[in-house]
């Protein structure tokens, strides 16, 4: 194991030159290898037998009982003739079906402590499993990482990554390539230090660990005040991604921690030297030893609990008549973002939500400019009014989806707003550790409705068009060559949509509400479509009355459903 040293990044969006690269993206085929559909996260598919001609034609082919009811978030994998997918609770169960039929291959229950589920924020989530070289890998609640046998379900190997009892725990699948497997880390309301963690496929050992915030010596870490760093947050719960011809890992990091920022800076809109560097942030690894090769943070001394871990989705845009390999990130914060994904620099960021915390992004800077004279900065008994957009995002880390052939990213939203207020709060190891208090119960700025779906493009900045939700939370999006967008809401209705114009083609309820993206796969020349199903439950309970209104808009339950022409 090497323990990986940090770099010095100058400034906000600090950057270390690579070398140059085209990138070598993988677009799906009739499999599903990937959580993100490739290890890009584009979630687009090249299949189109199910198109936006025949999609209302579109039946149940067969359905599958998660065994869970809590709220589920797993995106099935399909490798060969194989459907690899987990419950929530743990999980509590990881399947092998028959891609084709839906019956079980194997089954494997993993053996859970009885108290893991105290230091778990939001919810017993686990959204799927990684595959490569006859393994399965995912990880779990306890945070511990598992490699199981492809074909047979035994387990191969364990490892903890870290101790679940101080408040750590792992909620997505990790990313894999080459000879390894890397996990990152959740806990960031339970005043953890984040990482990225390197294992070894065959034997579990691990290969390298990176920090996401600097520690005491390392440069960066003056970004803190005082011992601030330890408790920092910066978790890295959501997915990486991978460029192969760069050889470059892509991982976004968490709110800082805990929420209040006079624990961390001098509580101010004038942050001064304590931008609380790698907090809600975008980092880039080299692949092989973990050395961040440079990072841009979204949200400088995050004060609003906006989340950055968002999936970063790569791929080659074209702008300004020159090809430009881009990372593409739609933050909680309210602003899409365009990096340049192998030197790190900002190339747009412009709000595709209401926005009032801050004006606008400086594109020479990096940093956004904040309202005036602290209006929308909560600070330390002071209260921040009708701050847009809510904690909820933006966007949250249900998938958005990148189809170059229309050149859209579809991505689910939020139209909520906020009040906030720093407060004093002492840490505990295991504890929630915020120092904030807020009220979420807010509808946004416009419109009645909580949610939407928009199709965003990337290199004209601007909404083609949207469908509003009137519950929060519209689930995550997948899109296909076949002029096709999927995806779902609270309610349980999956809908399949012209990708081009917005139009709703086909709908079914599900029975469940839906928060994850669905998938597509073929087996012996036919294309199928899944989804797994479960309302969201956790998150909407910290959103007083509207929240309630989106977990009682469908029954419990856990359900995989596959379509079919």
């Amino acid at each position: 194991m090497s323990r990986v040293s940090r770099i010095a990044l100058a400034g906000i969006a600090g950057v270390v030159l690579a070398t140059a690269s085209s990138a070598g993206i993988a677009q799906t085929s009739g499999q599903w290898v990937h959580y993100g559909g490739d290890q890009a996260n584009t979630r687009f598919s090249k299949l189109k037998q199910i198109n936006s001609r025949n999609v209302h034609k579109l039946k149940v082919a067969w359905m599958h009982s998660m065994g869970t009811l809590a709220t589920q978030e797993s995106t099935p994998l399909v490798v060969g003739d194989t459907m690899y997918v987990t419950s929530s609770t743990g999980p509590q169960y990881v399947f092998a079906l028959d891609a084709k039929t839906g019956k079980t291959k194997w089954v494997h229950q993993p053996e859970m402590p009885n108290d893991y589920f105290a230091t778990v924020c939001c919810g017993l989530d686990n959204r799927g499993v990684a595959y490569a070289n006859g393994k399965v890998f995912f990880g779990r609640l306890d945070a511990k990482l598992v490699a199981l046998d492809a074909g047979t379900g035994e387990k191969l190997w364990t490892v903890r990554v870290q101790d679940y009892k101080k408040g750590h725990a792992i909620t997505s699948p990790p990313l894999v390539y080459k000879n390894l497997v890397l996990t990152g880390i959740a806990g960031g309301e339970y005043g953890i230090r984040g990482f990225v963690a390197a294992y070894d496929q065959d034997t579990g050992e691990q290969v390298w660990k990176t920090y996401t915030i600097p520690g005491e010596g390392e440069p960066g870490n003056e970004t803190w005040l005082g011992d601030s760093w330890k408790t920092g947050a910066g978790s890295t719960w959501g997915v990486g991604s991978y460029d192969a011809k760069l050889n470059m890992v892509y991982w976004s990091t968490s709110n800082a921690g805990p929420w209040g920022g006079h624990t961390r800076g001098n509580d101010s809109s004038d942050i001064g030297p304590y931008t609380n560097l790698w907090t809600a942030a975008q980092l880039a690894f080299d692949a092989d030893t973990g050395a961040i090769k440079w990072g841009y943070q979204w949200t400088p001394n995050d004060v609003w609990d906006y989340d950055g871990i968002n999936e970063a989705v790569l791929y080659d845009l074209k702008i300004k008549g020159k090809t430009v390999p881009a990372l593409m990130h739609a933050d909680r914060n309210g602003f899409f973002y365009v990096l340049n994904r192998q030197t790190g620099k900002l190339i747009s960021a412009d709000p595709f939500v209401t926005v009032n915390w801050a004006t606008h992004v400086d594109l020479e800077t990096g940093r956004p400019v904040e309202a005036a004279n602290n209006e929308k900065r909560p600070q330390l008994g002071k209260w921040a009014r009708n701050v847009c957009p809510n904690l909820f995002g933006g966007k949250n880390w249900s998938p958005m989806s990148y189809n170059p052939q229309t050149g859209y990213v579809y991505l689910p939203a939020f139209n909520m707003c906020m009040d906030i207020a720093n407060k004093e709060e002492e840490y505990t190891p295991g504890r929630f550790y915020l120092a904030s208090e807020f009220n979420l119960d807010m509808a946004g700025a416009t419109g009645d409705h909580h949610a939407m779906m928009i199709a965003w493009d990337p290199v004209s900045k601007r909404e083609v068009w949207s469908i509003n939700e009137p519950q929060m939370f519209a689930g995550g999006a997948m899109s296909t060559a076949g002029n096709l967008m999927f995806y779902g809401n609270v309610e349980g209705i999956l809908k399949a949509v012209n990708a081009k114009t917005g139009k709703v083609l086909w709908d079914f309820d599900v029975g469940t509400g839906i928060l994850q993206s669905p998938m597509t796969y073929t087996v012996d020349g036919k294309q199928y479509v899944a989804v797994v199903a479960g309302r969201v439950k956790g998150p909407p309970s910290f959103a007083g009355k509207i929240g309630q209104q989106a977990i009682e808009a469908s029954p419990e339950g856990g359900i995989l459903v596959v379509f079919e022409l």
